[in-house]
């Protein structure tokens, strides 16, 4: 007995891992508070350096579309470098982009940038969940420390809109960008000396066709799916939707015949693996295409400074926070499918608020029951598709899913940002001002005053147009969910019941 008491307190994290903790929870939240501060800061970068609307849009998804291409590239990159080297040569990447996001001249540079941080955001983000269950070996303290992680993501979303409020009302829209340097500095500094390194001893290698095939089979798609939104049915987009399936299907060939496959399609046989990917997907397109725009509303249509804006929008995090932590407590009683199910029958109230009416309480409104309502499924959807899997396949699956999450964000952006997009399109019609609201403004700064007050009076009607649209369509989303949860879902159990 004595020796099992020895063992057990072995076992137990002490001072060291709780500080490693502490600092894989800075540049965790720094993630999610950068696509905050990015939606703030789209009114000032649109009027410096005057994006087309597809410019803009690629300014704002490209960091989520190339996060979710190499996520898993990145996971298993951990594996044979070690994930603490993984971290550091993200966050020195991250810096990099960083700068380079703030001092870009021009939208062709700022999407460059973008794609940078992207690519780095994703060599961050599972290295700090991987490292955090090789520092935790304790089952309650690694609950504990995983719970943690989870709420620094809602809480990103808090944090990015207020700081980048702040920020805007001081310094340029590149200050945003910013922000993040000091905590990746410190990343840098710090995590030779709190973290370990971890490398999985009995890897594959590498294979690099396989990393080639599985963006080619994921970009083509997201950019197809964009043009599709943003302009109707062209060649180019036929093009790339069927590159992006013929790529698809020579991936999926090579990973059967590979014995250490990049993504181990087998995990795809199992039901609940399988749905709770799509639910974590379609769920963040559903809540990320009107979370992009509320911002913009907020700003161009009813005129608020970002400090106002970003007070507007607390009230919305703050739903997605105490959803976050309602989420468990609730799945331990109520089976996993209701409790989805009911907070997206929440979300619709949300959506459907905002699809019928207009002004500043009902956005902010509208947006916090939207993100208390998605809440259960950021919390229970990676949870699911872990549970899910074999024991040995679990790092496998937190990224497989983790890449859900983040391709979902894209997408709802692309999508429904695009819906946007074209309604706005179709009814302003003024040169200059038919492509964004932030060139509408620009463009009325040049006119007398009575074309100039009805040139903004025709955009702004256009854009709360275009808003509606888009939460009409993640309403649809939302609809289509809340049927394949109780379809699919219907046999888990409560945790504790």
């Amino acid at each position: 007995m004595t020796g099992t008491r020895l063992s057990e307190k072995d076992e137990r994290a002490g001072v060291k891992q709780w500080a490693g903790l502490a600092l894989l929870l800075l540049p965790v939240t720094l993630m999610t508070a950068d696509l905050g501060v990015l939606w703030l800061a789209t009114p000032h970068l649109t009027a410096d350096l005057r994006p087309s609307s597809g410019q803009l849009l690629w300014i704002t998804d490209i960091y989520g579309f190339m996060t979710a291409g190499f996520l898993v590239i990145m996971g298993t990159l951990g594996d044979r470098l070690g994930r603490r080297r993984l971290l550091v040569a993200g966050s020195a990447g991250f810096i990099a982009a960083s700068l380079l996001a703030a001092y870009a001249n021009s939208p062709e540079l700022l999407i460059a940038a973008r794609a940078v941080l992207g690519v780095a955001g994703a060599a961050v983000l599972p290295s700090t969940l991987a490292l955090i269950s090789q520092m935790f070996t304790d089952p309650r303290q690694r609950a504990t420390a995983i719970a943690m992680w989870v709420t620094a993501l809602s809480a990103g979303v808090a944090i990015g809109p207020v700081a980048g409020g702040v920020l805007l009302e001081h310094f340029w829209w590149g200050s945003v960008f910013l922000m993040g340097v000091p905590i990746m500095v410190l990343a840098l500094v710090a995590a030779p000396v709190l973290l370990p390194e971890y490398r999985d001893p009995g890897a594959g290698r590498l294979d690099p066709l396989s990393v080639v095939l599985f963006l080619a089979a994921v970009l083509p798609v997201v950019y197809g799916v964009k043009r599709l939104a943003e302009h109707g049915p062209q060649w180019t987009v036929a093009g790339a939707l069927v590159a992006g399936a013929a790529f698809g299907w020579w991936f999926a060939r090579r990973q059967r015949s590979s014995p250490a496959p990049l993504l181990d399609l087998r995990l795809f046989a199992d039901r609940t693996f399988a749905t709770a990917l799509v639910v974590l997907l379609l769920g963040l397109m559903a809540l990320n295409g009107v979370e992009y725009l509320v911002p913009q509303y907020l700003q161009f249509v009813t005129g608020l400074s970002p400090m106002e804006t970003a007070l507007w929008l607390l009230p919305s995090a703050a739903g997605l926070i105490v959803g976050s932590q309602l989420t468990p407590v609730l799945a331990a009683r109520i089976r996993p499918a209701s409790v989805i199910a009911a907070g997206l029958v929440v979300a619709l109230l949300g959506l459907a608020a905002m699809a019928v009416a207009s002004g500043v309480v009902v956005a902010a409104f509208g947006l916090t029951v939207v993100m208390f309502g998605v809440a259960p499924i950021t919390v229970l959807g990676t949870a699911l598709a872990v549970s899910a899997a074999p024991p040995e396949k679990a790092g496998a699956a937190a990224a497989t899913g983790q890449t859900a999450y983040d391709l979902g964000l894209a997408l709802g952006i692309a999508v429904t940002g695009s819906v946007a997009v074209a309604v706005y399109r179709g009814e302003v019609v003024t040169p200059g001002a038919e492509d964004t609201i932030g060139g509408a403004l620009t463009t009325a700064a040049e006119l007398p005053p009575g074309q100039a007050a009805a040139l903004l009076d025709e955009a702004e009607t256009a854009f709360t147009t275009g808003f509606q649209a888009a939460a009409m369509v993640s309403g649809a989303i939302a609809l289509a969910l809340i049927a394949l949860v109780l379809t699919a879902l219907r046999h888990l159990r409560p945790a504790n019941p």
